[in-house]
């Protein structure tokens, strides 16, 4: 008597997980190309409040101005005179990106007044002056 042997054919029960790795990279890829990350402007400063104060939803280039009188751009302290090449540095990443001035309550308004012009020379029209939202 002759023995018959089975041959198992061993199939791949296993789900193919590459086509659905190469859909996450490409989504992750898109997702960091497509999002915009805001450039903090290095310190914390006591904003003024004000009753007609509106969020900024665009992507904003950021510059503080302390009580001391201390200009603070990308997390560093710069000079007043300084701010113009700063910003025309910054709008390379955010050309239609607006300036947003973080002015403390306490700081002089000279120097902000200073700040805000040497960013529309740089060639920046929409410059804002950030201010906390006040009780209504």
């Amino acid at each position: 008597m002759r023995m018959r042997r089975h041959h198992q054919q061993d199939e791949d029960t296993g789900i193919d997980l590459t086509p659905m790795l190469d859909v996450v990279f490409i989504m992750l890829i898109f997702f960091i190309v497509t999002s915009s990350f805001i450039k903090e402007a290095g310190v914390e400063v006591q904003r003024p409040q004000a009753e007609t104060a509106s969020p900024q939803d665009k992507g904003n280039i950021l510059i503080a101005i302390t009580a001391d009188g201390e200009v603070w751009m990308d997390k560093k302290v710069v000079d007043v005179r300084s701010v113009r090449a700063h910003v025309e540095r910054m709008r390379v990443d955010q050309p239609d990106g607006a300036v947003v001035v973080q002015a403390d309550q306490d700081a002089r308004t000279g120097l902000v007044v200073q700040v805000m012009d040497q960013a529309r020379l740089a060639g920046v029209q929409d410059v804002a002056l950030a201010a906390t939202a006040g009780a209504r």
